[in-house]
Protein backbone atom coordinates (compact mmCIF):
# COMPACT_ATOMS: atom_id res chain seq x y z
CA UNK A 1 0.00 0.00 0.00
CA UNK A 2 1.27 3.29 -0.90
CA UNK A 3 1.96 5.73 1.88
CA UNK A 4 0.05 9.02 2.41
CA UNK A 5 1.59 12.09 1.48
CA UNK A 6 1.08 15.58 3.22
CA UNK A 7 -2.59 16.85 1.67
CA UNK A 8 -3.18 20.66 1.66
CA UNK A 9 -5.24 23.16 0.55
CA UNK A 10 -9.22 24.28 1.42
CA UNK A 11 -11.74 21.84 2.23
CA UNK A 12 -14.58 23.18 4.67
CA UNK A 13 -16.38 20.45 6.37
CA UNK A 14 -19.08 19.75 4.48
CA UNK A 15 -16.85 18.62 1.94
CA UNK A 16 -15.05 16.07 4.11
CA UNK A 17 -16.11 13.47 1.76
CA UNK A 18 -14.15 14.66 -1.00
CA UNK A 19 -10.96 14.78 1.19
CA UNK A 20 -11.49 11.29 1.84
CA UNK A 21 -11.70 10.17 -1.24
CA UNK A 22 -8.44 12.35 -2.53
CA UNK A 23 -6.81 10.86 0.21
CA UNK A 24 -8.06 7.05 -0.82
CA UNK A 25 -6.90 7.93 -4.33
CA UNK A 26 -3.21 8.01 -3.05
CA UNK A 27 -3.43 4.56 -1.01
CA UNK A 28 -6.44 2.35 -2.26
CA UNK A 29 -7.44 3.60 -5.97
CA UNK A 30 -9.69 1.69 -8.06
CA UNK A 31 -7.70 -0.41 -10.09
CA UNK A 32 -4.48 0.08 -8.38
CA UNK A 33 -3.80 3.43 -9.44
CA UNK A 34 -2.42 5.32 -6.60
CA UNK A 35 -1.79 8.83 -7.30
CA UNK A 36 2.02 10.22 -8.18
CA UNK A 37 0.95 13.52 -7.92
CA UNK A 38 -2.76 15.24 -7.87
CA UNK A 39 -5.34 18.14 -7.34
CA UNK A 40 -8.77 18.15 -6.99
CA UNK A 41 -10.94 21.88 -7.23
CA UNK A 42 -14.20 22.83 -7.02
CA UNK A 43 -16.30 26.12 -7.53
CA UNK A 44 -19.37 27.35 -6.67
CA UNK A 45 -21.06 30.41 -8.60
CA UNK A 46 -16.94 31.22 -9.81
CA UNK A 47 -15.49 30.88 -6.27
CA UNK A 48 -13.27 28.11 -5.02
CA UNK A 49 -14.52 25.95 -2.26
CA UNK A 50 -12.26 23.35 -2.31
CA UNK A 51 -8.35 22.67 -3.66
CA UNK A 52 -6.52 19.63 -2.72
CA UNK A 53 -3.06 19.28 -3.48
CA UNK A 54 -0.98 16.11 -2.68
CA UNK A 55 1.52 13.64 -3.87
CA UNK A 56 4.85 14.34 -5.97
CA UNK A 57 5.96 16.81 -8.80
CA UNK A 58 8.77 14.13 -10.14
CA UNK A 59 9.02 10.56 -10.50
CA UNK A 60 11.38 9.85 -7.53
CA UNK A 61 9.31 11.93 -5.12
CA UNK A 62 12.11 14.44 -4.13
CA UNK A 63 9.57 17.44 -5.54
CA UNK A 64 5.99 18.02 -3.16
CA UNK A 65 3.47 18.63 -6.07
CA UNK A 66 2.45 22.42 -5.16
CA UNK A 67 0.66 24.87 -6.21
CA UNK A 68 2.57 26.40 -8.77
CA UNK A 69 3.13 22.44 -10.23
CA UNK A 70 1.84 22.71 -14.00
CA UNK A 71 0.49 19.58 -15.30
CA UNK A 72 -0.36 18.51 -18.79
CA UNK A 73 -3.63 17.72 -19.39
CA UNK A 74 -3.76 17.17 -22.63
CA UNK A 75 -7.71 16.91 -24.55
CA UNK A 76 -8.85 18.57 -20.90
CA UNK A 77 -7.92 21.57 -22.55
CA UNK A 78 -10.53 21.08 -24.99
CA UNK A 79 -12.52 22.53 -22.64
CA UNK A 80 -10.82 25.74 -22.58
CA UNK A 81 -10.66 25.79 -26.42
CA UNK A 82 -14.38 25.25 -26.30
CA UNK A 83 -14.92 28.19 -24.17
CA UNK A 84 -12.84 30.22 -26.23
CA UNK A 85 -14.79 29.89 -29.23
CA UNK A 86 -17.74 30.46 -27.44
CA UNK A 87 -16.82 33.96 -26.37
CA UNK A 88 -16.38 34.44 -30.16
CA UNK A 89 -20.39 33.32 -30.67
CA UNK A 90 -20.95 36.12 -27.79
CA UNK A 91 -18.94 38.80 -29.72
CA UNK A 92 -20.71 38.40 -32.82
CA UNK A 93 -18.02 37.12 -34.53
CA UNK A 94 -18.78 33.56 -35.16
CA UNK A 95 -22.46 31.78 -35.64
CA UNK A 96 -22.77 28.23 -34.32
CA UNK A 97 -24.91 27.65 -37.48
CA UNK A 98 -23.32 29.26 -40.40
CA UNK A 99 -21.09 27.53 -42.23
CA UNK A 100 -16.74 27.51 -41.38
CA UNK A 101 -16.38 28.41 -44.80
CA UNK A 102 -18.16 31.87 -44.77
CA UNK A 103 -15.00 32.69 -42.59
CA UNK A 104 -12.53 30.70 -43.91
CA UNK A 105 -13.54 29.91 -47.32
CA UNK A 106 -10.37 27.59 -47.95
CA UNK A 107 -12.44 25.33 -45.17
CA UNK A 108 -14.74 24.63 -48.04
CA UNK A 109 -12.91 22.59 -50.21
CA UNK A 110 -13.39 18.51 -51.21
CA UNK A 111 -16.79 18.78 -49.96
CA UNK A 112 -16.58 20.87 -46.55
CA UNK A 113 -18.49 23.78 -48.11
CA UNK A 114 -21.42 23.21 -45.63
CA UNK A 115 -19.97 21.92 -42.67
CA UNK A 116 -21.06 24.25 -39.67
CA UNK A 117 -19.20 25.95 -36.52
CA UNK A 118 -21.29 24.10 -34.77
CA UNK A 119 -21.09 21.10 -36.56
CA UNK A 120 -17.22 21.24 -36.90
CA UNK A 121 -16.94 21.82 -32.74
CA UNK A 122 -19.19 18.91 -32.53
CA UNK A 123 -16.70 16.41 -33.85
CA UNK A 124 -18.96 16.09 -36.95
CA UNK A 125 -16.94 17.29 -39.54
CA UNK A 126 -15.09 13.61 -40.71
CA UNK A 127 -11.73 15.20 -40.22
CA UNK A 128 -10.12 12.86 -37.39
CA UNK A 129 -6.92 12.45 -38.62
CA UNK A 130 -4.82 12.45 -42.18
CA UNK A 131 -6.08 10.18 -45.14
CA UNK A 132 -2.56 9.23 -45.59
CA UNK A 133 -0.16 8.58 -43.43
CA UNK A 134 2.79 11.77 -42.41
CA UNK A 135 5.46 12.03 -40.31
CA UNK A 136 4.99 13.49 -36.96
CA UNK A 137 6.66 16.44 -37.07
CA UNK A 138 4.28 17.64 -39.08
CA UNK A 139 2.30 19.11 -36.39
CA UNK A 140 4.84 21.57 -35.72
CA UNK A 141 4.05 23.17 -39.13
CA UNK A 142 1.01 24.69 -38.45
CA UNK A 143 0.00 26.21 -42.12
CA UNK A 144 0.99 22.45 -43.27
CA UNK A 145 -1.54 20.58 -41.29
CA UNK A 146 -3.88 23.15 -42.27
CA UNK A 147 -3.47 23.07 -45.70
CA UNK A 148 -3.99 19.12 -45.69
CA UNK A 149 -6.79 19.41 -43.60
CA UNK A 150 -8.66 22.34 -45.72
CA UNK A 151 -7.89 20.30 -49.08
CA UNK A 152 -8.98 16.44 -47.54
CA UNK A 153 -12.53 15.23 -48.58
CA UNK A 154 -14.42 14.08 -45.09
CA UNK A 155 -14.11 10.21 -43.81
CA UNK A 156 -17.62 10.23 -43.30
CA UNK A 157 -21.15 12.62 -44.54
CA UNK A 158 -20.45 15.62 -41.88
CA UNK A 159 -23.32 15.81 -39.88
CA UNK A 160 -24.41 12.33 -39.98
CA UNK A 161 -22.24 10.82 -36.90
CA UNK A 162 -19.55 12.42 -34.59
CA UNK A 163 -15.98 10.96 -34.55
CA UNK A 164 -13.44 12.09 -32.00
CA UNK A 165 -10.66 14.59 -33.85
CA UNK A 166 -7.74 13.99 -31.08
CA UNK A 167 -5.51 16.18 -32.36
CA UNK A 168 -6.68 17.75 -35.79
CA UNK A 169 -10.33 19.99 -34.13
CA UNK A 170 -7.12 22.60 -31.85
CA UNK A 171 -5.89 23.40 -35.47
CA UNK A 172 -9.22 23.70 -37.03
CA UNK A 173 -10.74 25.65 -34.21
CA UNK A 174 -7.48 27.50 -33.30
CA UNK A 175 -7.67 28.79 -37.04
CA UNK A 176 -11.38 29.66 -37.11
CA UNK A 177 -10.35 31.51 -33.84
CA UNK A 178 -7.35 33.30 -35.51
CA UNK A 179 -9.21 34.36 -38.51
CA UNK A 180 -11.84 35.70 -36.57
CA UNK A 181 -10.50 37.37 -33.64
CA UNK A 182 -6.95 38.27 -34.53
CA UNK A 183 -5.19 36.46 -32.09
CA UNK A 184 -4.08 33.03 -31.05
CA UNK A 185 -5.88 31.42 -28.62
CA UNK A 186 -3.01 30.99 -26.67
CA UNK A 187 -2.79 35.15 -26.46
CA UNK A 188 -6.45 35.12 -25.74
CA UNK A 189 -6.79 33.06 -22.80
CA UNK A 190 -3.93 34.96 -21.12
CA UNK A 191 -5.04 38.32 -21.92
CA UNK A 192 -9.22 37.74 -21.46
CA UNK A 193 -8.49 35.53 -18.26
CA UNK A 194 -5.38 37.18 -16.80
CA UNK A 195 -4.34 35.14 -13.69
CA UNK A 196 -5.03 32.35 -14.57
CA UNK A 197 -1.92 29.67 -14.70
CA UNK A 198 -3.02 28.22 -18.01
CA UNK A 199 -1.06 28.18 -20.62
CA UNK A 200 -1.92 26.75 -24.53
CA UNK A 201 1.67 26.93 -25.63
CA UNK A 202 4.15 27.04 -22.86
CA UNK A 203 7.15 29.67 -22.57
CA UNK A 204 10.76 27.65 -21.99
CA UNK A 205 10.56 30.03 -18.65
CA UNK A 206 7.91 27.57 -16.94
CA UNK A 207 8.87 24.44 -18.42
CA UNK A 208 10.90 23.68 -14.64
CA UNK A 209 7.65 23.68 -12.99
CA UNK A 210 6.09 21.15 -15.41
CA UNK A 211 5.38 17.62 -13.42
CA UNK A 212 6.69 14.45 -15.00
CA UNK A 213 3.98 12.23 -15.74
CA UNK A 214 4.01 8.39 -15.92
CA UNK A 215 2.37 7.14 -18.49
CA UNK A 216 -0.40 3.98 -18.62
CA UNK A 217 0.87 0.63 -18.30
CA UNK A 218 -1.87 -0.67 -21.08
CA UNK A 219 -3.23 1.55 -24.65
CA UNK A 220 -7.09 2.69 -24.29
CA UNK A 221 -9.50 0.08 -25.38
CA UNK A 222 -10.96 2.06 -28.75
CA UNK A 223 -13.09 -0.97 -29.93
CA UNK A 224 -13.30 -2.56 -33.47
CA UNK A 225 -10.77 -0.41 -35.32
CA UNK A 226 -10.82 0.43 -38.63
CA UNK A 227 -9.84 2.79 -41.41
CA UNK A 228 -11.63 6.16 -39.14
CA UNK A 229 -9.61 5.30 -35.39
CA UNK A 230 -6.13 4.37 -37.30
CA UNK A 231 -6.34 8.21 -38.53
CA UNK A 232 -7.30 9.43 -35.70
CA UNK A 233 -4.98 7.71 -33.02
CA UNK A 234 -2.84 4.88 -34.10
CA UNK A 235 -1.24 6.00 -37.80
CA UNK A 236 2.57 7.14 -37.60
CA UNK A 237 2.00 10.65 -37.54
CA UNK A 238 -1.23 11.05 -35.59
CA UNK A 239 -0.44 12.42 -32.87
CA UNK A 240 2.94 15.31 -32.78
CA UNK A 241 6.48 13.69 -32.85
CA UNK A 242 10.01 13.91 -33.38
CA UNK A 243 10.78 17.32 -32.20
CA UNK A 244 10.74 16.63 -28.27
CA UNK A 245 9.40 17.87 -25.19
CA UNK A 246 10.58 21.29 -24.96
CA UNK A 247 9.09 22.03 -28.59
CA UNK A 248 5.85 20.24 -27.80
CA UNK A 249 5.21 22.34 -24.60
CA UNK A 250 5.96 25.77 -26.91
CA UNK A 251 3.47 24.95 -29.36
CA UNK A 252 0.22 26.25 -29.57
CA UNK A 253 -2.25 23.32 -29.54
CA UNK A 254 -5.41 23.89 -28.18
CA UNK A 255 -6.27 20.08 -28.14
CA UNK A 256 -3.60 18.65 -26.94
CA UNK A 257 -1.33 20.57 -24.51
CA UNK A 258 -2.31 22.90 -22.43
CA UNK A 259 -0.46 23.32 -19.06
CA UNK A 260 -2.28 24.34 -16.38
CA UNK A 261 -3.57 24.05 -12.81
CA UNK A 262 -6.97 22.43 -11.38
CA UNK A 263 -7.87 25.20 -9.41
CA UNK A 264 -7.55 27.52 -12.56
CA UNK A 265 -9.31 24.84 -14.77
CA UNK A 266 -12.05 24.49 -11.86
CA UNK A 267 -12.41 28.80 -12.35
CA UNK A 268 -12.30 29.30 -16.24
CA UNK A 269 -15.21 26.41 -16.64
CA UNK A 270 -17.11 28.63 -13.79
CA UNK A 271 -17.92 30.80 -16.89
CA UNK A 272 -19.52 27.69 -18.89
CA UNK A 273 -21.76 27.48 -15.58
CA UNK A 274 -22.51 31.10 -14.84
CA UNK A 275 -21.66 32.75 -17.82
CA UNK A 276 -19.19 35.06 -15.36
CA UNK A 277 -15.82 35.25 -14.96
CA UNK A 278 -14.80 37.48 -11.61
CA UNK A 279 -17.83 39.47 -11.95
CA UNK A 280 -18.04 40.05 -15.44
CA UNK A 281 -20.41 38.53 -17.80
CA UNK A 282 -18.56 36.81 -20.36
CA UNK A 283 -21.28 34.19 -21.92
CA UNK A 284 -25.00 35.66 -21.93
CA UNK A 285 -27.57 33.22 -21.70
CA UNK A 286 -28.10 33.24 -25.28
CA UNK A 287 -25.22 32.39 -26.13
CA UNK A 288 -24.79 29.57 -23.42
CA UNK A 289 -27.81 27.46 -24.44
CA UNK A 290 -26.44 27.82 -27.66
CA UNK A 291 -23.20 26.40 -27.02
CA UNK A 292 -24.27 23.45 -24.44
CA UNK A 293 -27.56 22.30 -26.56
CA UNK A 294 -26.63 18.47 -27.57
CA UNK A 295 -25.75 18.59 -31.39
CA UNK A 296 -25.47 15.38 -32.04
CA UNK A 297 -26.16 11.93 -30.10
CA UNK A 298 -25.36 8.04 -31.25
CA UNK A 299 -21.94 5.80 -31.72
CA UNK A 300 -19.16 7.71 -31.76
CA UNK A 301 -16.95 6.82 -34.90
CA UNK A 302 -13.53 7.04 -32.84
CA UNK A 303 -14.10 6.69 -29.51
CA UNK A 304 -16.23 3.55 -28.09
CA UNK A 305 -18.84 5.14 -26.49
CA UNK A 306 -22.11 6.01 -27.32
CA UNK A 307 -22.55 9.38 -26.82
CA UNK A 308 -23.87 13.15 -27.06
CA UNK A 309 -22.04 16.35 -28.25
CA UNK A 310 -22.21 20.18 -27.47
CA UNK A 311 -20.07 22.67 -28.97
CA UNK A 312 -16.63 21.53 -27.96
CA UNK A 313 -17.64 19.44 -25.00
CA UNK A 314 -19.05 16.25 -24.00
CA UNK A 315 -22.10 15.92 -22.32
CA UNK A 316 -22.51 14.01 -19.22
CA UNK A 317 -26.51 12.70 -20.12
CA UNK A 318 -25.62 9.26 -20.80
CA UNK A 319 -22.26 8.68 -19.46
CA UNK A 320 -22.63 10.24 -15.89
CA UNK A 321 -19.02 10.47 -15.90
CA UNK A 322 -19.42 14.38 -14.22
CA UNK A 323 -22.19 13.72 -11.65
CA UNK A 324 -26.00 13.55 -11.93
CA UNK A 325 -26.30 16.45 -13.92
CA UNK A 326 -27.73 15.87 -17.38
CA UNK A 327 -26.98 19.06 -18.56
CA UNK A 328 -23.38 18.95 -17.56
CA UNK A 329 -20.54 19.17 -19.61
CA UNK A 330 -16.72 18.44 -19.43
CA UNK A 331 -14.19 17.15 -21.24
CA UNK A 332 -11.53 14.37 -20.01
CA UNK A 333 -7.92 14.35 -21.14
CA UNK A 334 -5.06 11.30 -21.85
CA UNK A 335 -4.69 9.64 -18.83
CA UNK A 336 -7.47 10.70 -16.50
CA UNK A 337 -7.33 14.94 -16.16
CA UNK A 338 -10.94 16.80 -16.45
CA UNK A 339 -12.69 19.82 -15.93
CA UNK A 340 -16.60 20.24 -15.89
CA UNK A 341 -19.26 22.29 -15.45
CA UNK A 342 -22.77 21.90 -14.29
CA UNK A 343 -25.16 25.38 -15.66
CA UNK A 344 -27.82 23.69 -13.29
CA UNK A 345 -26.21 23.57 -9.69
CA UNK A 346 -23.72 26.63 -11.30
CA UNK A 347 -20.86 24.05 -10.08
CA UNK A 348 -17.31 23.70 -11.84
CA UNK A 349 -14.53 21.60 -10.80
CA UNK A 350 -11.12 19.77 -12.26
CA UNK A 351 -9.39 17.10 -11.42
CA UNK A 352 -5.76 16.74 -12.25
CA UNK A 353 -3.30 14.16 -11.85
CA UNK A 354 0.26 12.69 -13.17
CA UNK A 355 -0.14 8.96 -13.43
CA UNK A 356 -1.89 8.15 -16.35
CA UNK A 357 -4.45 5.47 -16.72
CA UNK A 358 -5.81 3.77 -20.03
CA UNK A 359 -9.13 5.22 -19.59
CA UNK A 360 -10.54 7.67 -22.52
CA UNK A 361 -13.48 9.01 -20.07
CA UNK A 362 -14.47 8.34 -16.76
CA UNK A 363 -11.77 7.45 -14.79
CA UNK A 364 -12.51 5.79 -11.67
CA UNK A 365 -10.36 8.56 -9.59
CA UNK A 366 -12.32 11.45 -11.04
CA UNK A 367 -15.30 9.97 -10.67
CA UNK A 368 -14.65 8.93 -6.87
CA UNK A 369 -13.95 12.59 -6.13
CA UNK A 370 -17.00 14.28 -8.51
CA UNK A 371 -19.35 11.53 -6.71
CA UNK A 372 -17.94 12.46 -3.32
CA UNK A 373 -18.78 16.60 -4.37
CA UNK A 374 -22.12 15.52 -5.26
CA UNK A 375 -23.42 14.49 -2.32
CA UNK A 376 -23.41 18.55 -1.23
CA UNK A 377 -25.73 19.31 -3.56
Amino acid sequence: MTELPDIRGVCPPEFAAVKDAFAANFVDAPEGLDEQGASFSLCVDGETVVDLIGGWADAARTVPYAEETLTPVFSTGKAVMALLIATCVERGLLDYEAPVARYWPAFGQAGKDGITVGQLMSHQAGLPGFGETVEPAIWFDREAVLDRLCAQAPMWAPGTASGYHPITIGYLAGELFRLVDGRTMGTALREDFPGLDLWIGLPESEHGRVAQMKKPTAAPDLGEIDAVKRSAFLDKGSAPGGRGSTEWRMAEIPSANLHGTAKDLARIMAVVATGRFEGREVLSEATRAAALKERIRGQDRVLPFDMGWAAGWTRNAGLDVFGPGEQTVGHYGWGGSCAFADPERRLSGSYVMTRQSRHLIGDPRAVRLIEAAYRRF
